[in-house]
């Protein structure tokens, strides 16, 4: 059985989350839940499970899509409300391609769902061009957009803080 490595307290909420970024045609895959802004498609890691093997499954639970992962990108300290609660998450953002072109559509939006505390979540994964990322469109974290489109040499390091601590 997978434990995703996920801990709620009375308190806080503690998150250990892995990311990727699929850039293709200088468009990038986002995904949002209805009413939300989007995001980097990924998930929680489980126990036992390493960050790399996490983002294969989630992009196969989630888009039906099989992934290489590359490089990775950035690390990130995020700090936003879950809920009533403050969260402080731990994310590792890669760099990936998708295996199989014919897995997804590879322009436009379409459907999925993810699943968290055992309640569906509808998403939408919609290709973004890379410009709209550039005129300020809405992407969470906001932090990690400038080493979207301007990669580093090395693996980067930010903090992201939706709530003060």
């Amino acid at each position: 059985m997978q434990r995703d490595i996920l801990f709620k307290t009375e308190d806080f909420v503690f998150s250990y989350r892995v990311g990727g970024i699929l850039v293709h045609n200088d468009k990038i895959l986002l995904q949002r839940p209805k009413n939300d802004d989007y995001a980097i498609i990924g998930g929680h890691v489980s126990s036992l499970e390493t960050t790399m093997d996490t983002l294969k499954r989630e992009f196969e639970e989630e888009l039906h899509a099989n992934i290489v992962v590359d490089d990775l990108l950035a690390i990130g300290e995020i700090f936003f409300p879950w809920g009533d609660k403050p969260c402080h998450q731990i994310c590792l953002y890669y760099k990936v391609h998708l295996s199989n072109h014919e897995d997804i559509p590879l322009d436009g939006s379409f459907y999925g769902y993810d699943d968290l505390d055992n309640e569906r979540i509808d998403l939408e994964f919609r290709w973004v061009p890379l410009e709209e990322l550039k005129n300020g469109l809405k992407v969470y974290p906001t932090e990690l957009i400038p080493y979207i489109l301007k990669p580093q040499d090395d693996i980067v390091h930010f903090v992201s803080k939706q709530i003060t601590t």
